[in-house]
């Protein structure tokens, strides 16, 4: 059974699924879609284009689909899509994309932590940790199982690969490979995230192939394009050194060392 709150002020043009609960000061506007079994806990805003899956938690003050902080954004009717079953805690800040051509994008199972802010036109996988104070930047892509510590910032346009681990107070203004661990400003990577990857259920046999093409990269002494003509030479690769290749060469800002 939906609740909403009498102070609550909900637009009759949003769609509301079943099973909603709307609690105190809570402000829905008209363009809003939001999923079965979601719960706004206090003073959440959610506005603009904004279509919400089932079973998304927004806590105290959580602010959604609000306009882009982007000088460019004149108006248009972008949008946010967020998946099902994230949490959004206290404070936490998703912009509508500032341009028609791609959303602002949020997948299933994620944590966003208190103070976290998605700028526009980001991109975020399924099941990543945004700890406390991250500010993302526009255009952000970030791929799934990812965890970033508390206090980091992250430039436009970077990408995070899958199951990569960035530290707190880490500064990142170029890609970061998937399955890779670092921290620091400037972001210096130090290793695998082997430890998460364990937990995960990866077996020796696909961390050690992971470790193989890491150590080309990062501990041979060879630049990037020398250490992707040395992979080249590897008759075939494992699914996840062919992730973590492709990710290396399709990077446009460059790679972390």
């Amino acid at each position: 059974m939906t609740k909403i709150h009498p102070s609550a002020i909900v637009n009759p043009k949003a769609e509301i699924g079943e099973n909603i609960e709307i609690g105190p000061f809570c402000i829905i506007g008209p363009n809003v879609i939001i999923g079965d079994n979601c719960t706004l806990f206090s003073n959440v805003i959610i506005d603009g284009n904004t279509t919400i899956g089932s079973g998304n938690k927004f806590f105290h003050s959580a602010v959604i689909g609000t306009i882009p902080q982007d000088l460019k954004y004149k108006g248009e009717p972008t949008r946010l899509i967020i998946g099902d079953n994230n949490t959004f805690r206290e404070f936490a800040t998703v912009n509508l994309s500032a341009t028609m051509d791609e959303p602002t994008r949020i997948g299933d199972n994620c944590l966003l932590m208190a103070y976290s802010h998605i700028a526009h036109n980001c991109r975020l996988g399924s099941n990543l940790i945004i700890a406390n104070a991250v500010n993302f930047a526009g255009h952000i892509h970030v791929e799934d199982f990812v965890i970033i510590g508390g206090m980091s910032a992250i430039h436009q346009f970077v990408k995070i690969g899958k199951y990569a681990f960035i530290g707190g107070k880490s500064g990142l203004k170029k890609d970061v490979p998937p399955f890779t661990r670092g921290e620091g400003f400037p972001y210096r990577v130090i290793g695998l995230n082997s430890i998460g990857m364990q937990r995960k259920g990866f077996s020796d046999q696909q961390i050690a192939a992971i470790k193989k093409v890491y150590k080309i990269f990062y501990n041979s002494g060879l630049n990037t394009s020398q250490a992707l003509e040395k992979v080249s030479e590897i008759s075939e690769l494992t699914d996840e050194q062919e992730l973590f290749v492709d990710f290396i060469k399709n990077s446009e800002r460059g790679i972390n060392k």
